[in-house]
């Protein structure tokens, strides 16, 4: 990517911002609208991600991280408490399962904390206004979105459309 304007980057920034927001505010919604309004950033957030392409590694350094482990126990617990029972759920993708006779529980709490910490600390540089950094910021996060949160998304949405689908 060329420049931190561009369309696609800023499709991107401004959803991942959306998400931040939503996740910053769960406690003042109710389960229903948070898992509805999941169902629809989540998968956008996939989208316009991918429609960056693969990351161009050409930085020295690396840029500072904003999400402090209050920051993520915070989004963790809200999570937490909004889906109650729901939290939990058997995991199919995850590398060790390989090796498991018994289904592996995860929790959508830590998997939307996870994807929060990348996305926060992406737009937390982002707003630094200086064209490197918001380019590496922009970088990294398509950097780990390949290597981890992306997997991350695809498994809280399987089990998000898995509860919207009991409760309908």
């Amino acid at each position: 990517m060329e420049s931190p304007y561009q369309k696609d980057v800023i499709d991107f920034v401004t959803v991942s911002v959306q998400t931040c927001l939503l996740l910053e505010h769960v406690a003042e919604l109710e389960k229903d609208d948070f898992v509805e309004k999941l169902l629809i950033y989540l998968p956008l957030l996939y989208v316009k991600t991918r429609a960056l392409g693969k990351a161009e590694t050409n930085s020295e350094g690396s840029n500072p991280t904003c999400v402090t482990e209050e920051d993520y126990n915070f989004i963790s617990e809200g999570v937490r408490q909004i889906m109650g029972d729901d939290d939990a759920y058997l995991e199919v993708f995850m590398q060790d399962m390989q090796y498991s006779d018994r289904p592996i529980t995860a929790f959508l709490s830590e998997n939307i904390a996870d994807i929060y910490q990348e996305l926060k600390n992406m737009a937390f540089n982002y707003q630094q206004e200086n064209t490197a950094v918001m380019l590496e910021a922009v970088n990294t996060c398509i950097e780990t979105f390949y290597e981890y949160w992306g997997q991350k998304l695809l498994n809280a949405l399987r089990a998000l459309h898995n509860i919207n689908n009991q409760n309908r």
